[in-house]
């Protein structure tokens, strides 16, 4: 993000940016801030097959730290900040940016985009299964008689936790930052405690060790970058977050808080090892005095439970955009405050995320087999990321192709290394995300690619507008009876007659007194100025053409974008005009563009979108739908 997309970031008071610092830190980085709880844990096991040497501990931690510094700080942190779309980031913002200056790479930049939301999709299924599960394991160390309550206990958690997203996390969000904060100083202090164990971590600093770990340990080097890279997940938050906070704010609690209490903690269960080798069964719990272990665990569950919300809330966004942007049919939305937009709720989507979550819980048990399947949907969409970061700064920044090959080249080599040593873990539960993310890209594509066949089928039965608008205001015996009111047709295309409008002639044998033919378009840019909110056009006396525009991160309410209409002339009474809804049954065919398959799954999706009435927010007694039969 430019200084130009925040001005207001230039003027930002330092009490603002305190108090927009302490809310990222709770909801941009609460994932990122749980992943002390098992990625050094998980990196050690490939190396410990035949005793732990102290090359080893200090080279891992010299892996994770230099993961944080290129990932993070410099990948994200630093450089993808600053690639925005009007202010807002995330995959399918960036997607949207990229459409304007396609170039013809419109169905590589898509399916790419769609790829990275999958991903990230999958991502918000695992990471609060596995946040959770990893937290609530520690209670082992209280107790072991608790140990076979893990799961159950887990479960619990996560099932309310999803049962309390109706309610909106307006209330509790204000709890998020602060709480995190405590978890980040908490897990610092225990990294200081410890470092004197073994001053000897220090050299992990040197990135000596990690290249020459990689260099000497073959095969068992690459299986250990699979765990290493659970180091940097929730990195894709920074960016999707990047609209609600704003750039400063971010790179301020990074900077400050969490890169330092990150590589403390590291370094700390480092030396713990070092000191300690028995500790490596879970060394991050293992840091802390007996007396201390349940407050810790109850502090871990919490943020575990913060870094979920984030990672749902997310997911919510991120499907709005996908149905503003026409990649999802339309879904109910719920809004959970009155003055946040942001703040929203999708049942559906919160369901399946729901019976996602409890299936993996259910089904790994313990945090250790999950993380085997975790690392793939992150190390995936990062990839996707930076491949479209490529495409971004050779279009808007206009880097020239050498520039953008020694700045891009090496982090996608680097992060196709993650994903290959990720790979590696498919037969253990790595097919998971695949499956998952699969099934989601297949889904988005199915919607898109049937809604472009379905509007070209349409098109060659439809009439062009200026001509049926030209013959019915000629005045001859057949002409339609008129009738007082307005009457408003819904239409994805301005330019022919609305099917609900030949029907209405047909049937009805009426013509009102004034009739707008709206058309709902979603542009490439998060948010429309209300001045810019309609354009207005009147074909003649009685028909007009309206067209209402939103951005892809705004909810589309019509009834209240109608109401400015009337500063532009044109009078209509709401208790006197009804809305005329087009509604299609679709009927599979054969020999369509897509498999009978495809088919189906486009008809099922169609049938399981919400309402236009209700998506829209049209007033529900003056709405009437008009069917028909299409074939596609």
């Amino acid at each position: 993000m430019s200084e130009d997309s925040h001005p207001n970031e230039r003027h930002m008071t330092p009490k603002k940016l305190f108090y927009l610092g302490l809310g990222s830190v709770g909801v941009v980085y609460g994932d990122i801030g749980t992943s002390p709880l098992y990625a050094f844990r998980e990196a050690l096991k490939p190396v410990a097959h035949d005793g732990l040497t102290r090359f080893e501990v200090i080279s891992l931690i010299s892996l994770m730290i230099w993961a944080l510094t290129i990932i993070v700080t410099i990948k994200y942190v630093l450089f993808l900040l600053r690639a925005d779309n009007d202010g807002e980031g995330g995959t399918l913002s960036l997607l949207a940016l990229l459409m304007k200056t396609a170039n013809g790479h419109t169905a590589m930049l898509m399916l790419l985009g769609l790829m990275g939301a999958a991903l990230f999709l999958g991502d918000a299924m695992i990471t609060p299964a596995l946040s959770v599960l990893s937290a609530v394991e520690g209670l082992k160390l209280v107790t072991p008689r608790l140990a076979d309550y893990i799961v159950p206990i887990s479960v619990m958690i996560l099932a309310l936790l999803f049962v309390v997203q109706s309610r909106g996390t307006g209330a509790v969000a204000r709890f998020f930052g602060p709480i995190t904060a405590v978890w980040f100083l908490v897990m610092a202090a225990a990294g200081i405690s410890h470092i004197s164990d073994d001053y000897g971590i220090l050299a992990a600093f040197n990135p000596y060790y990690a290249v020459s770990f990689l260099l000497h340990e073959g095969f068992y080097g690459v299986v250990v970058l699979g765990a290493v890279f659970l180091t940097v997940t929730g990195a894709e938050a920074l960016y999707a977050d990047l609209g609600h906070f704003g750039r400063r704010p971010i790179q301020w609690a990074w900077f400050l808080l969490v890169f330092p209490a990150l590589t403390l903690n590291y370094l700390g269960q480092g030396a713990l090892v070092l000191g300690n080798p028995a500790t490596m069964s879970d060394p991050f719990y293992l840091m802390y005095p007996k007396w201390a272990l349940l407050p810790v665990v109850i502090l871990a569950t919490a943020a575990t439970i913060i870094a979920s919300q984030a990672v749902i809330t997310g997911a919510f966004s991120m499907v709005r955009q996908g149905i503003n942007l026409g990649f999802l049919p339309r879904m109910e939305i719920l809004f959970t405050s009155e003055t946040n937009t942001g703040q929203i709720f999708v049942p559906s989507v919160n369901a399946v995320l729901f019976i996602g979550v409890i299936f993996l819980v259910l089904s790994f048990k313990t945090s250790d087999a999950l993380a085997t399947a975790y690392g793939i949907s992150v190390t995936g969409a990062m990839v996707v990321t930076s491949i479209m970061a490529f495409e971004f700064v050779r279009a808007r920044w206009n880097w020239s192709l050498p520039v953008a090959v020694i700045a891009l080249v090496p982090l996608v080599v680097l992060e196709l290394i993650f994903l290959g040593a990720n790979l590696l873990k498919i037969h253990d539960g790595g097919y998971i995300p695949i499956l998952i993310a699969t099934a989601f890209t297949v889904v988005m594509w199915t919607w898109r690619r049937g809604t472009a066949i379905l509007m070209e089928k349409t098109r060659h039965t439809d009439i062009p507008l200026a001509s049926f608008v030209s013959s019915i205001e000629r005045k001859s015996e057949h002409s339609p009876a008129q009738v007082p009111g307005t009457a408003i047709f819904l239409t994805s295309d301005p330019e022919s007659a609305p099917a609900a409008l030949l029907h209405n002639l047909k049937h009805n044998h009426v013509l009102h007194d004034r009739n707008v033919i709206l058309t709902i378009r979603t542009v490439n840019k998060p948010r429309v100025p209300s001045h810019d909110r309609y354009r207005v056009e009147q074909i003649s006396e009685r028909f007009s053409r309206v067209e209402l525009l939103f951005g892809f991160m705004e909810s589309q309410n019509v009834s209240q974008a109608l109401a400015t209409l009337r500063k532009t002339g044109l009078k209509f009474d709401i208790m006197s005009t009804s809305f005329y809804l087009g509604r299609r049954k679709l009927v599979p065919d054969a020999k369509s563009g897509m498999p009978y398959w495809q088919d189906r799954l486009y008809i099922a999706l169609a049938n399981a979108a919400a309402n236009p009435s209700d998506y829209f927010r049209l007033p529900a007694n003056r709405v009437v739908e008009l069917g028909s039969h299409v074939i596609i």
